[in-house]
């Protein structure tokens, strides 16, 4: 299997069952589509930022049709001005590339740096699907396995209003 295998350690000991497929690298949600026939799941998009000062950083997780409010997470958090993080954070935090951003890669933030920030749109899905560290392959869990994977994790998580009704 494509990714990390400490993650798939890490799901097996955590008894959370998953679909795996393989793929053609996908870096945008416009080539995923392509390789999404068939996948019973919520598509997600992952966008990795950082504040103003770069000392804080935030992945925030959106249904892949939605746009993100930007301008509203930023007077929300009070961190100024948000910006996408660059490639050297996004491995640093992370563990991944550019056009692999995934919660997956929390098992790379051993200080629990990160935050997360997922869109209560997606709650109404029962299985969301994510790449497993790599852009060459996507595997789909439940949505409570998912929570279960963050809870285990502890990175800090919430679910908030965060797609653009403009």
């Amino acid at each position: 299997m494509r990714g990390q295998p400490e993650l798939y350690q890490l799901l097996k000991r955590l008894g959370i069952e998953f679909e795996y497929r393989e793929h053609p690298p996908v870096a945008t949600i416009e080539e995923a589509a392509i390789h999404w026939k068939g996948i019973d799941a919520g598509r997600c998009k992952n966008i990795f930022l950082r504040n103003h000062k770069g000392n804080r950083h935030y992945l925030v997780i959106l249904e892949h049709m939605a746009e993100l409010n930007m301008r509203d997470l930023e007077q929300r958090l009070r961190q100024g001005k948000l910006s996408f993080a660059s490639p050297q954070r996004l491995k640093k935090y992370l563990g991944v590339e550019p056009g692999s951003v995934t919660p997956f890669g929390l098992i790379n933030d051993t200080e629990h740096h990160v935050h997360l920030f997922i869109d209560r749109e997606l709650l109404k899905f029962d299985r969301l699907s994510f790449h497993p560290n790599i852009n060459t392959a996507s595997i789909v869990v439940s949505r409570t396995d998912l929570i279960r994977f963050l809870d285990f994790h502890s990175n800090s998580y919430q679910f908030m209003e965060l797609y653009s009704t403009d």
